[in-house]
């Protein structure tokens, strides 16, 4: 019976891709192809889809999710609505409203302190500026 079975394969060749056990025996339990897990996984369907439709969309991988999109698209907005409103109210106000506030910008700055020097120094200057200080409190203490 095996010595059939080589014949006939000799015959063949090559050619025939599925395997000859069927015909030879029908009792046999015939093999299943076993299911991916990842693409059985209902996470990687989604994620295949939502790649599937930003690639007909013409969409990049490097694009902003929706989400993203959405509330920067909702910022942009905001910041346009009240630049609107903000020059709608100076439009609105009367010469003599605008000069008191002309006038209370001024007085504002008058009364706001000058500031000093230091408090342009980068972070790294005023950090050493602390660390003396700390340094000379505490020879200080050791001197007593």
């Amino acid at each position: 019976m095996y010595s059939e079975i080589q014949r006939e394969r000799a015959d063949i060749g090559g050619l025939m891709a599925r395997p000859e056990y069927r015909e030879w025996n029908p009792e046999l339990i015939k093999p299943k192809k076993l299911p991916n897990p990842v693409k059985a996984s209902r996470s990687h369907q989604e994620l295949h889809r939502e790649l599937l439709m930003n690639h007909r969309r013409g969409l990049g991988i490097d694009s902003k999710p929706e989400l993203q999109r959405v509330l920067e698209h909702r910022r942009r907005n905001q910041l346009i609505k009240k630049k609107k409103e903000e020059l709608e109210a100076k439009r609105l106000q009367c010469p003599f409203e605008q000069e008191l506030l002309r006038r209370q910008q001024r007085l504002n700055q008058l009364e706001k302190p000058p500031e000093k020097e230091e408090d342009h120094a980068p972070e790294f200057m005023k950090v050493r500026e602390n660390l003396r200080r700390i340094a000379t409190l505490t020879s200080e203490e050791r001197a007593l």
